[in-house]
């Protein structure tokens, strides 16, 4: 008998609601065991495609019950802790990509070595830019489920109205800034169309922040574990950032915003703006949204004499408790679902990139030219760093970034105050 529930943020704040979830089965008899599963979210897309099709067919086969529980975001982190104190914790963890460090720091998650070593060559050589996501310190932890990168989205009937040729779009961050302008429309002193777009959530704003920052050839760790947030890099960086906000030139309308993450109400779907960076894996739904508007991806853009670099790579993955009583049967799981096919399916419903480089090959990519652009973009993906205490350090800098964004401190400040922060977590070693 299948279970599959999405818990509430009303209820997911009692640690007692996680207990009722259920402890670990037991890898005696093949009909008897119980798999338990978390993914983070709530995705309809994903839910539906999760609870109709992979779970029953993975039950069918491997003769087992699973209970799949949906967990929001925000709430993961705390309930997962929860859990792991009261014993409850699920056999297979969905989190995303930030999260690996530190569970595997506090053993937490299985080292997936031994798994991998039995999956067949092809595959493992098929998702080989994929898995190293998972890894950290060269030792794997996680399976990624997805790949992303962030591209700037553009209309071509914004371009040909402005008298620009879109099928040439810019190849730099500094040509990007000079279109923007061209594309920018104001009434008054206020922007009514916004040249370009970028998130500057507090989540958002570290990752525009590394798109541009990877692309000016800087980085936030140096190979060697110290901070690196205060190079020259990343200052023209930081500045390029804060630009798009500034006085009369601005071209970005949108600062301190959550941008929505309807298609229909996207910016540059709507016609509030005519370039956005955007997952690129949406691009099929905000152009099936904005059927009108063109909507096409250019290469990720670099600053003169750098090359590119966007925030993406592996994002959500699947992890082994390393305290489950059934651990094949939870690598089982994991493996069905990077099956390429089940995983084409999986991502298409998330608006995500697949994890195997073939899937190229695929109709899913292939009938999209748009597509095969952000697939063929993949290698100019970057990760955030894999560490322990890394997405401390995400909230600590992006305080700084934001008050740049703003105009409170200079752009060489706050990188400054930020790196200091980043440089005591990692001496902590939290």
């Amino acid at each position: 008998m299948r279970r599959v529930q999405r818990v509430p943020i009303s209820l997911i704040a009692s640690a007692v609601a996680i207990s009722t979830l259920a402890a670990c089965g037991s890898n005696e008899g093949e009909g008897d065991s119980e798999l338990v599963v978390w993914f983070p979210g709530n995705t309809e897309a994903e839910m539906e495609l999760v609870q109709n099709s992979i779970v029953p067919a993975f039950e069918e086969e491997a003769g087992v019950d699973i209970e799949v529980t949906y967990v929001d975001w925000p709430d993961l982190g705390p309930k997962l802790n929860a859990a792991f104190a009261a014993g409850t914790a699920p056999d297979v963890i969905g989190h995303g990509v930030a999260a690996t460090a530190d569970l595997a720091a506090n053993g937490r998650v299985l080292d997936l070595s031994e798994y991998l070593d039995q999956m067949d060559p092809t595959q493992r050589e098929d998702m080989g830019s994929a898995l190293p996501g998972g890894e950290v310190d060269g030792t794997p932890y996680m399976v990624p489920l997805m790949t992303t990168i962030r591209m700037i989205a553009y209309s071509a009937a914004d371009f040909e109205a402005a008298g620009l040729d879109p099928e040439a779009p810019p190849e730099t961050w500094e040509e990007v800034r000079e279109v923007a302008e061209d594309l920018t429309e104001r009434d008054g002193s206020e922007i009514s169309r916004a040249g370009l777009v970028v998130p500057s959530d507090p989540i958002g704003v570290q990752q525009t922040f590394g798109t541009l920052l990877w692309s000016n050839g800087g980085e936030f760790i140096s190979d060697d574990g110290n901070a690196t947030m205060d190079t020259p890099e990343a200052i023209e960086a930081l500045e390029f950032y804060a630009s798009l906000y500034d006085g009369e030139s601005a071209v970005d309308n949108t600062l301190g915003a959550q941008l929505p993450n309807q298609p229909a109400e996207t910016p540059v779907v709507t016609g509030q703006a005519a370039m956005q960076l955007v997952n690129a894996g949406d691009i099929i739904k905000l152009q099936e949204a904005g059927p009108d508007r063109d909507l096409r991806l250019m290469a990720p853009p670099a600053f003169d004499g750098a090359e590119p670099g966007a925030f993406g790579g592996p994002a959500n993955g699947l992890m082994i408790n390393a305290d489950t009583a059934v651990p094949d049967l939870a690598w089982d799981f994991v493996s069905a679902m990077v099956e390429p096919e089940t995983n084409l399916e999986y991502v298409e419903a998330l608006g995500a990139l697949p994890v195997h480089a073939s899937s190229i090959d695929s109709d899913y990519i292939s009938a999209n030219p748009e597509l095969q652009r952000a697939v063929e973009a993949l290698p100019s993906a970057h990760p955030n760093p894999n560490v322990p205490g890394w997405t401390q350090m995400r909230d600590a800098m992006g305080q700084h970034l934001e008050r740049a964004l703003h105009g409170e401190v200079e752009p060489a400040d706050a990188l400054e105050q930020a790196n200091t922060e980043v440089a005591g977590i990692l001496a902590s070693g939290s």
